[in-house]
């Protein structure tokens, strides 16, 4: 069991640190400040403080990451923190990374989205030392695996977390990381307003990507039966897209059948 700092905000890093807890003494989660969030703009803690407050893990959540900060571990598991990590901290502790890509392919904000957009069928974490430029520090530990047709997003991250443990394990006895290659480097932009529109001119396949990789946390958008929705879930039958799961604008979300009803 190592003593170390877990550094994590978004889901998925919530589901690593509860995983990472389970095995070693976690000193503190560094995460960021509370946030307004949802219509109603309450202000609410980020995912990964609401694990670590379950678990009895100190929080701290400085508003901006100075480089005078004194991480006060060896070791620091960055996983989906989303703060810049400025020179003197890094200086001061090993920052282990955890990237949910086959690095450096998909360096950047959304490699699981853009990997399942892009039509991979191949994805995997990466546990990377973390240096100044982006997601480009050399690797201390990889692993791959395989992506189904219909996986999204959700299941691609959890897959990811379920890795991530023994992958540190791996990386934390690893002093002699291995440099990137810049050869198959792609960059993973984060996901805007655009990336969400489906245009059913596009081929089934593009179409069925699109929303797998946007489900279940973003989704994506288009009109159907002259009705704004998002598309939560699809299949490909015969080379044909399959629509299954929709949410009409305002209501909840219903399998398609359910929506077509609703119509006549």
């Amino acid at each position: 069991m190592a003593r170390i700092a877990v550094a994590a905000t978004a889901p998925f890093g919530a589901d690593v640190l509860e995983r990472l807890a389970a095995r070693h003494e976690i000193a503190y989660l560094l995460t960021r400040p509370d946030r307004p969030r949802g219509r109603g703009r309450r202000v609410a803690p980020p995912p990964a403080k609401h694990t670590a407050e379950t678990l009895g893990i100190p929080v701290r959540q400085p508003e901006q990451l100075g480089d005078d900060f004194d991480p006060e571990v060896d070791t620091i598991a960055a996983v989906a923190y989303g703060q810049l990590v400025p020179r003197g901290p890094l200086g001061r502790a090993r920052w282990l990374n955890v990237h949910p890509s086959l690095l450096p392919r998909w360096r950047g904000a959304a490699p699981v989205e853009r990997a399942l957009m892009a039509g991979d069928k191949e994805t995997g974490v990466t546990i990377i030392e973390l240096v100044e430029a982006l997601d480009a520090g050399p690797v201390a530990a990889q692993e791959r695996f395989e992506v189904a047709i219909d996986d999204d997003a959700g299941a691609v991250f959890a897959r990811a977390a379920e890795l991530t443990p023994d992958l540190i394990d791996t990386a934390l006895g690893n002093q002699q990381p291995v440099p990137q290659a810049e050869d198959g480097a792609t960059y993973a932009e984060k996901i805007g307003p655009a990336d969400r529109e489906l245009d059913w001119s596009r081929p089934a396949d593009e179409l069925h990507n699109r929303i797998r990789a946007l489900s279940p946390h973003i989704g994506a958008r288009g009109l159907v039966e002259g009705r704004p929705v998002i598309v939560w879930r699809s299949r490909l039958a015969d080379g044909r897209l399959e629509l299954l799961e929709v949410q009409p604008e305002g209501r909840r979300r219903m399998a398609y059948d359910e929506f077509l009803r609703g119509l006549r």
